[in-house]
């Protein structure tokens, strides 16, 4: 991926529109176009229910603050833990709930996906395929193929990680629309014979394409994008963000947990996704990558991208005055699920970041001046 590419694209794009132009203006164009019969427009018939789906869709993750809906996941759990990755088979499932004190079934498939957690977790993260027919006036309709972001070990603490990572989740969504959406669940894990393996905190999260939809951007999943490339206030946001919890985990280059939405012009925002090893996390089995210059997670590392000195100074603004909204979402109802000690920790961690950004000159040498050119 190259920014000539994409530049000479845009060239051509606007020599296109000219001629357009040139040729609307020529004599007796208007007349002809007068004359033109009308086209009766044809209507897609899969558009209603595209439009329908992604409503639905939207509708379901906007109840992420109300409590979290109790689903139970059955399936052969023996099969899930012996699939490898993504390589694994669809294997049958069904999710089930109740609504109004009746049980409400669906049908679906999961899929087990990644490879660190699939390796040292008692149940391995997963990937939905809901089909629309089966899950017609259902809470689920409208979501095809979510993640599942599971409890690794059926230990408190690591249901804790969960809804931190959840709340990360959520104080993104209050940076920017630009984001991807989550809905928190209570997620019953049962085999087919009805033994129940644990009950813990899940993240359904909304898929990449759901939300490109949603934002009326399609999704670049060309690997290459430099800093030349970003949409310079996302660009900035998201390294600031990331600078924030404490995470190195990502890569704009090369496409690791950032999804990309491509505008018009040829810039792209990227959208951060997967925040479990953050530091403000602080995952025991979190450990930072051997290449950079960090011996654990909960030191921070700027790694963003260069972007205009100015788009820094609007997105630590941004930040001073979402500080409140961000510190009343440990204190609210899904805050109160959280142990005491591990929201005063990740208070004091947010601290040292507002500490950071409110003098001028750790600003420029923590952030501004440590952003990376290139790859």
């Amino acid at each position: 991926m190259t920014r000539h590419t994409h530049s000479t694209g845009r060239t051509l794009l606007r020599r296109i529109a000219v001629a357009a132009i040139v040729l609307a203006l020529m004599p007796g164009a208007v007349a002809n176009a007068q004359a033109a019969p009308k086209q009766k427009k044809v209507k897609d018939p899969n558009a209603k229910a595209e439009k329908d789906k992604l409503k639905a869709a939207t509708k379901f993750y906007d109840k992420n603050d109300d409590t979290p809906l109790a689903v139970t996941l059955t399936t052969n759990i023996k099969k899930i833990r012996g699939d490898k990755g993504d390589t694994g088979p669809w294997r049958d499932a069904t999710l089930s709930y109740v609504n109004d004190g009746k049980p409400v079934v669906i049908p679906v498939k999961i899929k087990t996906r990644g490879i660190w957690r699939k390796r040292n977790c008692e149940f391995p993260p997963v990937r939905f395929n809901i089909s629309r027919e089966t899950s017609a006036n259902t809470v689920f309709y409208g979501l095809d193929r979510p993640k599942l972001v599971s409890y690794c070990r059926d230990d408190d603490m690591y249901e804790q990680w969960i809804l931190q990572e959840f709340q990360l989740y959520r104080i993104y969504n209050m940076l920017t629309p630009m984001s991807h959406r989550a809905r928190l669940v209570k997620m019953t894990y049962a085999d087919e014979g009805g033994k129940v393996q644990a009950t813990r905190y899940a993240i359904i999260l909304e898929e990449p394409e759901v939300m490109a939809q949603r934002l009326g951007f399609p999704q670049m999943k060309e690997k290459g994008a430099g800093p030349d490339f970003m949409e310079p206030h996302h660009g900035a946001l998201v390294g600031v963000f990331e600078y924030f919890i404490g995470n190195t985990d990502f890569s704009i280059f090369a496409l690791h947990n950032i999804e990309l939405l491509s505008q018009p012009d040829g810039n792209v925002i990227p959208v951060p996704m997967d925040f479990d090893f953050s530091g403000v996390v602080n995952a025991r089995y979190a450990t930072p990558d051997p290449k950079i210059n960090i011996s654990r997670v909960r030191e921070r590392l700027f790694r963003g991208y260069c972007v205009p000195a100015e788009e820094f100074t609007k997105v630590f603004e941004q930040f001073r005055q979402g500080k409140a909204p961000i510190y009343a979402l440990y204190d609210d109802t899904i805050g109160k699920l959280m142990r005491k000690d591990y929201v005063e920790s990740t208070l004091k961690y947010y601290d040292e970041f507002y500490k950071t950004i409110n003098n001028s000159r750790d600003a420029n040498s923590e952030i501004v001046k440590a952003c990376i050119t290139g790859r």
